[in-house]
């Protein structure tokens, strides 16, 4: 659209939900009225989307950045930076800037000098550089709240819950009690508001979630653990969820990955290493299950050192683990003894001679050798960090008392689940690795990428498979819908009704598909359990990270809460029919035309101050009677 000023931010729609959503259920043995200024919003923030305080004996004389106590520069994790202040903290003390971000590789204490610590409230996660000019250009929810302002929502119906995304989910609780104030802050909630919440997770925060359900378990009666969860949740929003895993974990694992930043891979990949985080979204197999420590506590059972894999035969009948190709390709010396990472001097004593004259040997690995450990024990002779992986994989993951997080998830008992993802774009899935001949942290190399094909029916950054996997939550009959992700009048919709859904199988579209358009596509329950709800959204060329600022995502939202709370509504899921403008915003000028295009919605309407003729095309009606279109 020329000439008009950007739509709102995908976050607005948790704004807009918190306000609109609601629906007849029980609270605290109350009938819950569907009044939404009950209703709460509680954020878990992905990886590397908090703020992270220093608190600093660090003294950097050539820096002109204050380390003593300071907002440590982050990132999002999937694109390039554009920050400058981190920039300079880089190029002016990069050791004082790794000191405050690294931990102790197995204890995960914090450096001697520097200790930081993840900020707290909505300014945790606004801004994650804040200043002048870092501001606006770090700025994830700040858009958001000034929606929040102008809805109408008071300040303590918005919560964040950030968290140190350095450290694995048992040492978030037994450092921080973070699960313990997280299941504060929804009882606080509900006791303020009178009102359920809606539970926003992206990315890596899904997986915090997905914890969290499980340690509840561990901390309520189980008869009161559905009745929990239905007092304090309405609805859980699943965006971008690596269900199970993302490569690039495996590549930021044994090569690094800089995101963009001024450093090297190697540099990269001593800081994320040292974070016990590194090993939670590894790939997994979604055929392969793990010992369940929850149920120790009523068999009376003493939980294993090492809890064991079960696999089901399609796992060892299927090639991949299911994933599309194997995960890592890796080329190991056939020399007994040679070191992968040789100092200096060891590499003019060796005598590479007799290494010309064998062939390395290339060994594969799929998904559930990755996730069980076999792959950092086949190299553990030829890299010294797999000693730290194998002890973090260990303690942190396959002996986690709560559970394995390195397993597939079910369906969380929450009444209302949609999950969100973007679609087919260039995706990473697979890895070819060979020795180097440097010294740690660079003593591998990636010779080569294996990407699925734009075109396919695959996400950027998380693997279709991986994001996917939520498909299996929907019932025995699915309703899918394929719409345009602009505005439309219903002419190009695509719909097939009560298709068949087995829960091990993965469901697509049989619907055609246009290059020039982008689509929505819908997969949402016709027939599921009882009282429960599933939605499924494929949003097409949505990026992992900017899908969190979509409009067209912020609008389906805004529309499903509010055909929640409307007790006429004629179908469980909003109409997709039609998508006309809603609000002033979407409405512009046709230059083709010379009008206001959607002349059914918008006309033209000068006020005092408009600068452009699109400013001037606005809604004939209100929105209220524009959204009766969609019950």
């Amino acid at each position: 659209m020329i000439g008009r000023a950007p739509r709102l931010p995908f976050a607005t729609s948790i704004a807009v939900a918190v306000l609109l959503a609601a629906g007849l259920r029980t609270v605290c043995g109350a009938e819950f009225d569907g009044d939404y200024s009950k209703l709460s919003g509680i954020i878990i923030p992905g990886f590397a989307s908090t703020q992270l305080r220093a608190w600093s004996l660090l003294d950097c004389p050539y820096s002109p950045l204050d380390f003593r106590f300071s907002t440590l520069s982050t990132w999002s994790g999937s694109t390039p930076p554009s920050l400058p202040v981190v920039v300079l903290q880089l190029l002016s003390a990069v050791d004082c800037w790794l000191k405050c971000m690294m931990l102790d590789p197995y204890n995960q204490t914090d450096n001697a000098e520097c200790k930081s610590r993840p900020d707290s409230g909505l300014s945790a996660i606004t801004e994650l550089d804040p200043g002048y000019i870092t501001g606006p250009l770090s700025s994830i929810w700040k858009e958001w709240i000034k929606w929040c302002i102008q809805f109408g929502i008071e300040a303590n119906a918005i919560i964040a819950v950030p968290y140190d995304w350095r450290l694995s989910p048992s040492m978030l609780e037994e450092r921080d009690l973070y699960f313990h104030n997280l299941k504060l802050t929804f009882e606080t909630a509900l006791k303020l508001r009178g009102g359920p919440s809606l539970v926003f997770g992206h990315s890596l925060g899904n997986l915090v979630f997905r914890y969290f359900l499980e340690w509840l378990k561990l901390e309520i009666a189980p008869k009161h653990y559905n009745q929990w969860l239905d007092d304090h949740i309405h609805a859980y929003f699943a965006v971008g969820a690596p269900l199970l895993g993302s490569p690039e974990t495996v590549k930021a694992t044994l090569f690094g990955n800089t995101f963009g930043f001024p450093v090297s891979e190697g540099t990269a990949r001593l800081m994320f290493n040292s974070f016990s985080s590194s090993l939670w979204m590894m790939p997994q197999s979604k055929y392969c299950t793990s010992d369940n420590p929850y149920w120790k506590h009523f068999s009376g059972g003493f939980r294993k050192k090492n809890q064991t894999y079960h696999c089901e035969e399609q796992e060892y009948r299927t090639n991949y683990s299911g994933w599309p190709t194997n995960l890592v390709n890796i080329e190991i010396p056939s020399i007994p003894g040679f070191d992968a990472y040789p100092s200096l001097q060891d590499m003019l004593e060796t005598n590479f001679s007799a290494l010309e004259c064998g062939l390395p040997t290339q060994l594969s690995f799929s998904a559930r050798e990755v996730a069980d450990g076999t792959l950092f024990r086949a190299i553990e002779d030829y890299d010294s960090d797999t000693k730290r992986l194998l002890y973090q994989l260990q303690k942190s993951y396959h002996g986690d008392p709560v559970v394995n997080p390195l397993t597939p998830w079910d369906r969380p008992p929450i009444k209302n689940i949609f999950c969100i993802y973007g679609i087919d774009l260039k995706t990473e899935v697979g890895y070819y690795f060979a020795p180097s001949g440097k010294p740690y942290p660079d003593n591998w190399i990636i010779t080569d990428v294996i990407y699925e094909i734009e075109g396919s029916l695959y996400t950027r950054r998380v693997p279709y498979n991986s994001l996917s996997l939520c498909k299996s939550w929907l019932g025995s009959k699915v309703n899918i819908t394929r719409a345009p992700q602009a505005e439309h009048d219903g002419s190009d919709v695509q719909v097939e009704l009560n298709v068949d859904h087995l829960p091990e199988d993965d469901i697509i579209a049989n619907m055609t598909r246009s290059s020039r358009v982008k689509y929505i596509t819908y997969y949402e329950d016709s027939e599921s359990i009882p009282g429960k709800r599933t939605a499924v959204w494929e949003l097409d060329k949505a990026n992992h990270r900017n899908i969190v600022r979509s409009p067209v995502l912020m609008r389906e939202l805004w529309l499903q809460m509010w055909h929640d709370i409307r007790p006429d509504t004629t179908s469980k899921f909003v109409t997709k029919a039609k998508r006309g403008p809603l609000r002033d915003d979407d409405c512009y000028w046709d230059y083709g035309k010379a009008r206001c295009a959607w002349a059914e919605y918008c006309e033209y309407r000068y006020i005092f101050g408009d600068v452009h003729l699109g400013q001037s095309c606005r809604l004939k009606n209100s929105s209220a009677e524009t959204l009766l279109n969609y019950l």
